[in-house]
């Protein structure tokens, strides 16, 4: 599942910034594209606003090619949304015909199919898989705001990215746990922890897979597309 049905309001842009042009087509038809491109990928469902369909029908009639995207409208907040999309799937999830879900933020356009293919493949070996890069560059400011140092334990975290993904069936069940007791997690990885024991495989990030959240991120996402090149960029979340 692509989520798109956040506000997006710190890159400035007057309209939902997965909506926003990006090196010629809107910024969530990259994320759906890279999906639709994955063998092991049977269902597509984009996660999206009410008030986002007349831009919804734009990508999906013109930007997505022959990929068929089922729609489902968001919630409140990002885990009622990811909660919806589940309900979505239920029956298929029930029957087996879907095993695994990736849950992926449409803010992050540059995910290439090889990434999701390896979180696929962690996942349904291990249980869940999420993508993250070394956490090389975290350190720890003294009491009086004055010096830095290194944290013990730089080396040994990562700074998440998506798509994220877990076995269908325990992480709907997690999923309806947290909301009959009112559990608000960060992210998928924190429900999954707080109501499930499936092991989480770490799998290496890619540099490239940055979030659009700042209109200087948009200007680096287009310019690595440009130049088609997975080359080393910056992320601002």
């Amino acid at each position: 599942m692509v989520l798109a049905s956040g506000a997006g309001t710190r890159v400035g842009a007057s309209l939902n910034k997965v909506y926003l042009p990006l090196a010629g087509r809107r910024l969530v038809s990259w994320s759906l594209e890279a999906f639709a491109r994955v063998p092991g990928v049977s269902v597509l469902v984009l996660v999206t606003r009410p008030q986002d369909a007349a831009l919804v029908e734009q990508v999906l009639g013109h930007e997505v090619g022959a990929a068929v995207v089922e729609v489902v409208h968001g919630g409140a907040s990002r885990q009622e949304s990811e909660l919806r999309a589940l309900r979505h799937l239920a029956g298929r999830i029930g029957r087996g015909s879907v095993d695994t879900v990736l849950l992926h933020d449409a803010a992050r356009p540059l995910v290439t199919p090889e990434l999701i293919t390896r979180v696929l493949g962690a996942a349904r070996e291990h249980g869940g898989a999420i993508p993250g890069l070394a956490a090389d560059d975290i350190a720890a400011i003294s009491e009086d705001g004055e010096s830095l140092s290194p944290l013990a334990w730089a080396g040994t975290a990562v700074k998440a990215q998506t798509p994220q993904a877990f076995r269908a069936g325990p992480l709907l069940e997690a999923y309806e746990r947290a909301e009959r007791e009112g559990f608000a997690g960060t992210d998928t990885a924190s429900v999954m922890e707080r109501f499930s024991a499936l092991p989480v495989q770490w799998v290496p990030g890619e540099e490239q897979n940055i979030k659009v959240t700042y209109p200087h991120d948009l200007a680096v996402a287009g310019h690595v597309l440009a130049r088609g090149s997975a080359g080393a960029v910056s992320p601002s979340g």
